[in-house]
């Protein structure tokens, strides 16, 4: 049987990067031989192929939001593998409105695209591709993987989703951008990992000052819409997982702030295997 990992690809809160910072969200899932991309942010492509994944292999990908540190790399990607020698077709969920993007990417290459099936004898990528609304739910079932979502609340966003990936051997849920909700304690019961965000408290004020460009309202963003570390380390213990990963991290690029700090953040509050995302980890099943 395959092993059944998930690697962290890009870890990093938001969409800004800066010398020495980690790369924003994504994520391959490997699960009973089945390759699953979720979240395409800035890096994902690099990410993949440092992970040793042939892109021409891409089947499945997963969005969960459309906050472009979330999807900015989707159509790079695509379009990268294409040149890699994707030839079948590639499933992408995701929320509505994710096919303008894709639109407006291929208006955007259309000449360079029309070039390559010229004069290189490529497929038609545009006939590559089929994106898929995702809601609540059963979102889709296949080859003995089952994939759910429930919306998280991520304001002002509403198509905001917490995805569950279950095999017969392995079962993992993938937080999304979220403040705490009780929903993702059942949502993820007895997961072997759960992936969540988290903020390190703390290191919030000197973020702010960081990003230089931002108002009050963006102090207001994070406190309602994203999770402390402490709170997700209590919504991984009231789900009983197994191991739990913090991921997209704010702040990941602080020299003020290291790994031990968000081990001390959680400490109170979960007493399991715990992974504090860098770029590139992977973690076994």
């Amino acid at each position: 049987m395959s092993q059944n990992y998930v690697a962290l690809l890009g870890t990093k809160g938001g969409p800004a990067i800066r010398p020495g910072s980690s790369m924003p969200t994504s994520n391959l899932f490997c699960l009973d031989g089945q390759q699953i991309v979720v979240d395409c942010g800035l890096g994902v492509t690099r990410g993949l192929v440092d992970q040793g994944m042939q892109l021409k292999d891409l089947s499945l990908i997963f969005i969960s939001h459309l906050h472009s540190d979330h999807y900015l790399e989707l159509g790079p990607l695509l379009h990268t593998a294409w040149t890699a020698g994707l030839s079948s077709k590639v499933d992408v969920w995701g929320p509505a409105g994710l096919d303008v993007y894709w639109q407006g990417f291929l208006a955007s290459m259309k000449a360079d695209i029309e070039l390559r099936i010229e004069d290189e004898g490529r497929p038609d990528l545009r006939d590559l591709l089929q994106i898929h609304v995702m809601d609540a739910g059963i979102v889709m079932e296949r080859d003995g993987l089952s994939i759910s979502a429930i919306r998280t609340e991520h304001p002002p966003l509403v198509d905001c989703f917490a995805l569950s990936f279950k095999t017969s051997s392995a079962h993992v849920v993938f937080s999304g951008d979220t403040a705490p909700i009780a929903a993702l304690e059942d949502f993820a019961r007895g997961a072997d990992l759960l992936i969540h965000e988290a903020m390190l408290e703390n290191a919030l004020p000197a973020l702010m000052k960081r990003v230089g460009n931002g108002s009050d309202k963006l102090m207001a963003h994070w406190l309602r819409s994203h999770t402390f570390a402490h709170d997700a380390a209590k919504t991984a213990t009231q789900a009983g997982v197994r191991q739990l990963a913090l991921s997209h991290l704010i702040p990941s690029d602080d020299p003020a702030y290291g790994e031990q700090d968000w081990k001390e953040a959680v400490a109170d509050f979960w007493e399991g295997p715990l992974h504090v995302g860098h770029d590139g980890l992977k973690i076994m099943l």
